[in-house]
């Protein structure tokens, strides 16, 4: 297999690909708690030995709330979020054994809010969700596809065409994923507009200029995507955040729902929208930071250039902060 797998792709490619289904292999024959047990000890080698993008995350986090925050709390934070991410792995590779017996034991917070979603879906004929880099924030796609709601997401592309196809399989599990740059905006109209759900990402900064909105004590730039699908689809946007509580149970808190405003014009209703999802995911970063993803390699806050005069705009101006 791994022969004809070479002939086929960069060798590179086949071997990341053989050491993910060898891991992904693993983690499925280990009882749940020890698969998590494995990756909380890779995690400490990562943090600790390694230290795999720790001070970025550092600097990240005081960045944020500033240089009074004590070592020990900021160390707290990044540690927990590392953590996070390596359990999220564990239960992506697990992702279709978990079914609706689980969603109920480890998201007891989920089944309550599915009776009002499933009503907003019939009432407008669709919804976006948003879900931001908190907790497990896969746990959307899957847990919502367990109750039969019927989802869809965007990806990005990986650069290994057979890890992205496993990806994609994985996240399948749970809902329809549409390559970025693949889908057309009809298609995810007409998916929109016939019940189906589309699940986003809102906390990601947009590599060219669109909407600055103030986030996490800077300005950040955002897509208008999200609002942009609601507006012309007619459809409320719902955002949820996930919580990870110890090692196996999620809280899961949703958010009242917003509606697009036809009196307003598209530009103006996209930024409302979009702001108000943003400080929101502000506020639940806040409350607990430990739950956000900081290790991301786009940083929400680094400035963008523009193609005018090849200028940043700087995170925040009032302060005369330059970019780093």
């Amino acid at each position: 297999m791994l022969e004809y797998l070479s002939m086929r792709y960069r060798l590179q490619h086949t071997l990341e690909y053989a050491a993910l289904r060898a891991l992904a292999t693993l983690l499925n024959a280990l009882p749940y708690r020890a698969a998590l047990a494995l990756a909380w000890l890779l995690a400490r080698g990562a943090f600790h030995l390694v230290r795999f993008r720790r001070r970025e995350a550092l600097r990240r986090i005081r960045e944020v709330f500033g240089a009074g925050l004590p070592a020990r709390e900021a160390r707290r934070i990044a540690w927990l979020s590392l953590r996070n991410l390596s359990f999220n792995v564990v239960e992506m590779m697990r992702a279709p054994t978990l079914d609706a017996a689980w969603v109920a034991s480890h998201i007891p917070d989920f089944g309550r809010h599915i009776p009002a979603v499933q009503e907003l879906i019939a009432r407008h004929g669709g919804m976006v969700i948003t879900v931001p880099h908190m907790g497990n924030w896969d746990l959307a796609g899957w847990a919502c596809h367990r109750h039969g709601i019927r989802m869809f997401s965007i990806a990005a592309k990986q650069k290994n065409p057979l890890v992205n196809a496993w990806i994609n399989r994985q996240r399948e599990s749970g809902m329809t994923v549409l390559e970025r740059g693949g889908g057309t905006l009809k298609q995810i109209l007409r998916l929109l507009r016939s019940g189906n759900v589309l699940a986003i990402l809102p906390d990601v900064r947009m590599p060219t200029p669109d909407l600055p909105l103030p986030f996490l004590g800077g300005t950040a730039n955002f897509g208008r995507g999200m609002a942009m699908f609601a507006i012309t689809a007619q459809v409320p946007i719902l955002l949820a955040t996930f919580r990870r509580e110890g090692w196996t149970r999620h809280a899961l808190d949703v958010h009242p729902p917003l509606f697009p405003d036809p009196s307003l014009a598209k530009e103006e209703d996209a930024r409302r929208l979009t702001a108000a999802v943003i400080e929101r995911v502000d506020a639940a970063i806040r409350r607990a930071p430990e739950q956000w993803f900081w290790y991301n390699k786009r940083w929400v806050l680094t400035p963008v250039r523009t193609a005018g005069d090849g200028n940043p705009h700087h995170r925040n101006a009032a302060k005369g902060t330059s970019p780093s």
